[in-house]
């Protein structure tokens, strides 16, 4: 079976500021994503790859190259239609979980669904199943108070993936976890990319974490310096 493009990146660069004090985060990136991989990004503080993952989640714009996002020229778009990509094809799972704290599971869930149009009855019940398939069928009424660092995550999981996304974006997702939390919560993106076929492009700077990954993309001074494709049976 031939793999399918998602994302391609050619010449890609972003530079912030102008004249002497310019700074080129990155500095002509080529790269091709296939549906339904699961991709590491790694490198050092300041490397660009927090730069690459805001170009990839439509959430900047690079200053010259070329992104195309299953054949949609990203960089022509106005702000607008990115961000009908970002609401219909993507997801977003961050560090800081950034979940309304005086707002039940269920109803951190649904957000992404207010501005679909459902009525209150069928959010609910995507949102539940959202919530069954992280494994907190039991825990939808808790606020985030009341649930641990793992099931917090777990919650932004479902909120990322209740508008069934093709892809997932995840910036350093077990930043704030013990490491058996890690653990079970790189199994659960593992699930969902296996599962589900969600495309995974996480940002990590730990080693143990990006092996979960079935490639890990090294980023270094704006280039991407290695590509490592791992071989063997895709991770379940």
């Amino acid at each position: 079976m031939t793999a399918e493009t998602l994302i391609e990146l050619t010449g890609l660069t972003k530079v912030y500021g102008t004249g002497p004090a310019a700074f080129k985060a990155l500095r002509g990136v080529d790269l091709t994503i296939d549906r339904g991989d699961f991709v590491a990004v790694m490198g050092p503080s300041g490397s660009g790859k927090s730069t690459l993952m805001n170009l990839l989640g439509c959430l900047d714009t690079p200053t010259s190259g070329s992104y195309r996002f299953k054949g949609i020229e990203v960089e022509n778009l106005s702000k607008d239609q990115r961000s009908l990509i970002r609401r219909h094809a993507l997801g977003f799972i961050f560090q800081g979980f950034n979940l309304l704290a005086r707002t039940s599971a269920l109803e951190n869930v649904e957000l992404p669904l207010l501005y679909r149009g459902y009525t209150r009855r069928r959010r609910h019940e995507i949102a539940r199943d959202a919530l069954a398939s992280v494994g907190l069928a039991d825990k939808e009424r808790n606020t985030p108070a009341e649930l641990s660092g793992g099931q917090q995550q777990r919650v932004a999981i479902a909120r990322a993936i209740v508008t069934n996304p093709e892809t997932l974006f995840a910036d350093e997702p077990t930043g704030n976890l013990d490491s058996s939390t890690t653990v079970e919560i790189m199994e659960l993106l593992r699930k969902l990319n296996a599962e589900k076929d969600i495309t995974v492009i996480m940002v990590t700077h730990e080693d143990d974490v990006a092996a979960a990954a079935r490639r890990v993309i090294q980023v270094h001074d704006g280039l991407i310096s290695s590509d490592e494709r791992r071989t063997g049976p895709s991770p379940a």
